[in-house]
């Protein structure tokens, strides 16, 4: 599948915002963008208990759910690895 629809929520947008590094903050968004391409690229993971996925990013972890039917991927959580499923 490719050509995806890319959609963030408001609270993952915020996560992003408060990615204290700015390099860090810019290759976030670029992987993000990158799954409206690839909504399952290699080394995705589908997280047990639903149909989210999750992306990895450095120390950061992307939490995201893929619409097939609408061609819609949408980011849920972005987060530092050692709490990003917490909530989730």
């Amino acid at each position: 599948m490719a050509g995806c629809s890319l959609r963030i929520k408001p609270s993952a947008a915020s996560e992003i915002d408060d990615i204290a590094g700015k390099a860090d903050r810019r290759r976030v968004v670029e992987r993000i963008e990158r799954l409206a391409e690839e909504p399952r690229p290699r080394g995705c993971v589908k997280l047990a208990g639903g149909e989210h996925y999750r992306v990895r990013q450095g120390r950061y972890r992307i939490v995201y759910d893929i619409r097939d039917a609408e061609l819609i991927v949408l980011v849920i959580r972005v987060g530092d690895r050692r709490d990003v499923h917490r909530g989730t």
